[in-house]
């Protein structure tokens, strides 16, 4: 198993720093190999400039200056988040790593003359893991339409395996939490690990 792990958080000591800690305890313990990306300690530039823009289709130049994201994707068959719902959403920081590295001819396939839609060009990717909170509750996000959740389980998850293997956890009411609601999202944390870590249907136990 190689797994990605996109964390994205400004404060180092963030209860999403700690779901992350407990993602990585998990993958240790399963044997997989691991990248980290921290971006707000990498120092990630989320904005996608003129140049890029203009060039967004002119692949392999279009990886310019984000080349070790690119391969990290590519290397990946396990692709996992973990992140605040800021405004219902992703973060900027994620968003704009969104914008930047799922690239046409990295992450998808643009459209031809014999395909009049995007296909999915991270098919290696058999697992997703998204891990987030949010301060709102769970029956407001959902009427707003959970837009973070939808972007990256079924946009993001759509360019990998059609079979993947997708798990959601989040904690809700982040604002007004309690260390017995936090101690008892990371036990949600763990059981969402043990099921995205179970192995797969074709994979050898």
């Amino acid at each position: 198993m190689k797994a990605l792990v996109i964390h994205c958080h400004p404060e180092a000591e963030s209860f999403t720093a700690a779901v992350r800690d407990r993602v990585l305890d998990h993958l240790t313990r399963a044997g997989a190999e691991i990248r980290v990306m921290d971006l707000y300690a990498q120092g990630f530039d989320p904005v996608l400039s003129g140049p890029e823009w203009r060039g967004y289709l002119d692949a392999p130049a279009n990886r310019s200056g984000v080349e070790d994201h690119v391969a990290a994707l590519a290397w990946c068959d396990t692709l996992i988040f973990t992140y605040p719902t800021w405004w219902y959403g992703l973060p900027a920081m994620l968003k704009g790593w969104l914008d930047r590295v799922l690239l046409p001819e990295a992450a998808f396939l643009m459209p031809d003359a014999q395909n009049k839609d995007i296909r999915p060009g991270l098919t290696q990717i058999t697992r997703i893991g998204v891990f987030t909170t949010c301060g709102a509750s769970r029956w407001l996000t959902a009427l707003v339409g959970a837009p973070g959740r939808r972007t990256l389980l079924r946009g993001v998850g759509y360019l990998c395996a059609p079979q993947r293997r997708s798990i959601f956890a989040a904690h809700y009411k982040m604002d007004s939490s309690t260390p017995r609601s936090r101690k008892r999202h990371l036990k949600r944390v763990d059981r969402a690990m043990t099921r995205l870590l179970a192995p797969l249907k074709k994979e050898k136990t």
